[in-house]
């Protein structure tokens, strides 16, 4: 006899009153109901709320939040006027103190219910917030140009799950000088009437205006991503660029493909260099607009510094750091150890790494360029492949488990995991203490006010292994003052 489902069935356009208790990944409020699971964006924990069923799913849904009948004490008014519209700070309507807690509680539940790990057992450090404000915070942009309904350029960024265009002409957590350098580009589009992309027709040149700028240099990097394989009146907007301080290249990245994927694969230099460079510390890095480089100069710092921490070098150490990126954790970890091989698969960034050594005079650092879970994995079988201590630091997808399966038989002391997605390190970290390490400390920061996203510092240790003594961060080594006057 088949079974009756008496669960209740919700319908789109169904309106409901809901408590909310908790926030999802994306800083969505989170309600149920008869059982059922309901993503509210804008709601918030000890909300009640009324929303609009738009989309079902068996066993949960999205709604729109129609009214807050009751208000959480951490709701605050957003800095931004297009922050309800825009996709990009999900949680500017969250008092940054709740953001905080919101953001520890996330790192705390994955690691508990995905990695198993028992947080009485581990040293849990306080999350790392911004010290002063958190707006204007980033140094790269990447700004969508799209046509208005009278077929103007404009620009702005798209809304949460879709490519619907808010438009805006200033961005709360940009830098000032790269809404300014976005602002200077978008009239010289106006100017002399050059077409914005079309996204369905795959027709019109720029498709986006991606701007770098160095925080202590304050060197200025723009790029054009255009469908087309050149820019008329370059010299023109060269030329406006040069007004704004700091201006050190112009672009041209061709991407002709229709993908969602921002830079193509060919890179013009239309004026001045390619790169731009800037200090971490005493530590200058030239960076690419191909190049990974955090975006929060600020917390950068602080992030380097508990991952230089946790790894407890003494000085004789060999320290594998994978997923390297331009070498900034590398040539940090240079300093206090013997010898550090940075792995990373994009050529661009690699190059920038050995430039970054070169440019530090740091000559205890080897880079290598492939996929971290390819390159290891070759040289673990050729026997070249000692290590003290192993420091990963991957996208948001988290370590391939080849290579997890290959630092464990690198055997090192400690592992450093530097994370950008909890569920993704607590998978990871589940692994690894699986296969015989244990997690000892852990550190969140944030990396992203106004977002959802957070960083992570995990360090594990290999079970049995003799405790090493740590040293502690020589401060003078990261002087940001030093760094300041030094640029400047």
């Amino acid at each position: 006899m088949k079974r009756m489902d008496t669960k209740r069935q919700f319908t789109k356009n169904e309106e409901l009153i809901l408590r909310i208790d908790d926030l999802g990944t994306d800083g969505e409020g989170i309600g149920h109901i008869d059982g059922y699971t309901l993503f509210i964006k804008g709601a918030l924990p000890e909300e009640t709320v009324r929303v609009k069923i738009m989309k079902t799913k068996k066993s949960m849904g999205f709604a729109r939040l129609l009214e807050i009948i009751e208000p959480s004490s951490k709701r605050c008014e957003p800095e931004c006027p297009v922050a309800n519209q825009c996709g990009g700070c999900t949680l500017q309507h969250l008092s940054y103190e709740g953001q905080l807690a919101m953001k520890e509680k996330k790192v705390k539940d994955c690691l508990t219910r995905i990695g198993g790990v028992d947080l009485e057992q581990i040293e849990w450090l306080p999350i790392l917030g911004m010290p002063e404000g958190y707006l204007h915070y980033r140094n790269k942009a990447q700004f969508p140009v799209r046509a208005d309904k009278n077929g103007f350029p404009v620009t702005g960024f798209f809304a949460g799950r879709s490519h619907r265009l808010v438009s805006t002409k200033e961005c709360q957590i940009q830098h000032p000088a790269i809404n300014e350098a976005v602002n200077v580009v978008m009239d010289f589009l106006k100017d002399f009437h050059i077409k914005p992309y079309d996204e369905e027709a795959h027709r019109g040149l720029v498709r986006h205006i991606y701007v770098r700028r160095g925080y202590y240099t304050k060197q200025i990097m723009v790029c054009l991503v255009v469908n087309g394989k050149s820019l008329l009146h370059a010299e023109e907007l060269v030329k406006r660029l040069q007004s704004m301080e700091g201006f050190a290249g112009l672009l041209l990245n061709v991407n002709q493909e229709r993908t969602n994927v921002i830079l193509g694969g060919e890179m013009k230099l239309l004026w001045g260099t390619a790169y731009i460079e800037d200090y971490i510390g005493k530590l200058r890095y030239r960076i690419s607009a191909q190049s990974f480089y955090q975006v929060n100069p600020v917390q950068t710092v602080r992030l380097y510094e508990t991952a230089f921490s946790f790894a407890e070098l003494e000085g004789s150490e060999t320290v594998w750091d994978l997923y390297c990126g331009i070498g900034t954790i590398s040539l940090f970890l240079a300093t206090q150890s013997s010898k550090v091989i940075g792995v990373e698969i994009v050529p661009e960034a690699i190059e920038n790494a050995r430039q970054n050594a070169r440019l530090n005079g740091i000559e205890n650092v080897e880079f290598y360029c492939g996929a971290a879970e390819d390159v290891v994995t070759d040289m673990v079988s050729q026997g070249d492949c000692s290590a003290d201590v192993v420091v990963l630091d991957p996208p948001r997808k988290g370590c391939d488990g080849k290579l997890l399966d290959t630092v464990v038989k690198m055997q090192p002391k400690k592992i450093v995991y530097v994370s950008c997605d909890p569920a993704t390190l607590a998978r990871d970290v589940k692994v690894l203490t699986e296969k015989g390490y244990e997690v000892r400390k852990v550190r969140a920061c944030d990396m992203f006010p106004g977002g959802g996203h957070v960083e992570t510092v995990c360090l594990l240790s290999k079970l049995h292994s003799d405790q090493h003594i740590g040293v502690e961060l020589k401060m003078d080594e990261l002087d940001l003052t030093a760094a300041e006057s030094k640029a400047t």
